[in-house]
């Protein structure tokens, strides 16, 4: 196991932009803290991966695969278990086991098949029925620790500019007089075909929400932006099957934040 919870350079490198130099002593801490909560868990490691802000771990638990994840921000950790608790009662979203939040370390079910909807394609009536799922009312927990959607909104952009993109700033405006208005529910934040996975009876599931409190719509931004006939056609097409969805909501998200695509 040693060697798989090992924080690998290019990892550590891609780790210190994120969250600064700091984050050497994290990932240093790292296979001792993956240790500890294995044996608290009964988990046994089988394999390591991760994207920009956690590692993720393939772990085994009673015969059963399970996901470890963790990152060096607890509070990434506390939005997404706030988010997935939210959504508990909801099949298209994957269940969230256990966590340890001060540790910045969720447990995860695992999702099967598991194949990303980017590598299989979809169909109109399966994202539908996503989004409306994902829309279903959830009450926000005492003491919440979700951001508006603004915050969302502020970061993507940043993120952007950070990485040489030019301008942003009439999209970002755009984008947070959006943010400021319309409906407010509880928004995954992050929903695009690599963060969804074919799940059991075809339905599909949402992974790896970076959750907020506004206009759920933004949600759908990623679904329609490309595919078949006019922008237009798209955005009429899914709003006929998600009751509460705006077009024209959809098609003023779609136009602020078109320039962050590629």
């Amino acid at each position: 196991m040693e060697e798989l919870v090992r924080v690998p350079p290019e990892v550590r490198e891609r780790f210190a932009v994120r969250f600064g130099g700091g984050v050497a002593d994290w990932c240093d801490a790292l296979p001792a803290l993956v240790r500890e909560l294995a044996g608290r868990w009964g988990l046994e490691v089988a394999s390591a991966g991760g994207g920009g802000t956690s590692r993720v771990f393939r772990c085994v638990r009673g015969g059963e695969a399970v996901w470890l994840k963790l990152t060096p921000e607890p509070a990434i950790a506390r939005e997404e278990a706030e988010a997935l608790r939210g959504w508990a009662a909801v099949p298209s979203v994957v269940p969230l086991l256990a966590a340890d939040l001060p540790a910045g370390a969720l447990l995860l079910a695992d999702v099967r098949p598991g194949t990303p909807v980017r590598q299989l394609g979809w169909r109109l009536p399966e994202l539908a029925s996503l989004l409306r799922d994902l829309r279903a009312p959830v009450t926000p927990a005492a003491g919440s620790v979700l951001r508006p959607l603004s915050h969302r909104v502020d970061l993507v952009f940043d993120l952007a500019e950070r990485r040489g993109r030019t301008g942003l700033a009439p999209h970002r405006a755009a984008a947070l007089e959006l943010a400021a208005d319309g409906p407010v529910a509880l928004v995954h934040g992050d929903l695009h075909p690599s963060n969804v996975l074919s799940g059991p009876g075809g339905r599909l599931v949402a992974i790896d929400p970076r959750p907020s409190r506004g206009d759920p719509d933004f949600d759908a931004v990623d679904w329609v932006l490309t595919g078949p006939g006019t922008l237009e056609r798209r955005i009429t097409d899914l709003a006929a099957l998600v009751p509460g969805l705006s077009p024209d909501r959809l098609h003023a998200w779609c136009r602020a934040l078109a320039p962050l695509g590629g």
